[in-house]
């Protein structure tokens, strides 16, 4: 009798943030993760607040209910709060609660305006040690985002900066529509 091996890691993505509100550029770089990478998911990990932003405006419920119309039948995406279940909004807790099942491969997506200040996040070489950062360009920060601590100060095998047609939008920008 042959014995099958499938010692294949499952590819997760993780899109985090508050999603205040979600957009179509979310949705993009979602779709583009998982095209170059063949992830079987990207994880939309909504969180109540970002400790770097103002209060959300929107309540986590209405942002959750856009959120799935948004992505609509991209059912690769999964929409999820944790942070009752993790008891933190940090990422590391959350990269650590996710790892606990070893088939997974993670990749932790943000736009090139995050990795500027990445290094100031909780325990952000840790993240970097746990899962591979996928790095999307953005209008505007390509530059300084090459030039920053985290960019300089990590192992290029684990951080990814992927060039794609942008999608020039922000939540921010949303908000004073």
């Amino acid at each position: 009798m042959v014995k099958l091996e499938n010692n294949k890691k499952i590819k997760i993505g993780i899109l985090g943030g508050t999603f205040d509100p979600a957009h179509k550029g979310h949705l993009e770089i979602s779709k583009q993760a998982k095209k170059l990478l063949n992830l079987k998911n990207v994880i939309w990990a909504i969180t109540k607040q970002n400790p770097f932003k103002d209060i959300s405006k929107s309540n986590l419920k209405n942002r959750i209910q856009f959120a799935k119309k948004l992505i609509a039948k991209n059912d690769f995406i999964k929409i999820r709060f944790y942070e009752e279940k993790i008891s933190s909004n940090r990422t590391i807790d959350l990269i650590n609660y996710l790892k606990k099942n070893k088939k997974y491969e993670l990749y932790f997506i943000m736009g090139a305006d995050n990795l500027i200040n990445f290094h100031k996040w909780h325990k952000w070489k840790s993240i970097v040690k746990k899962c591979n950062l996928l790095v999307f360009d953005r209008q505007g920060y390509k530059a300084k985002s090459l030039k920053s601590v985290t960019y300089n100060g990590v192992n290029k095998k684990r951080l990814s900066f992927i060039k794609f047609k942008k999608v020039n939008i922000s939540s921010s920008q949303l908000r004073k529509v």
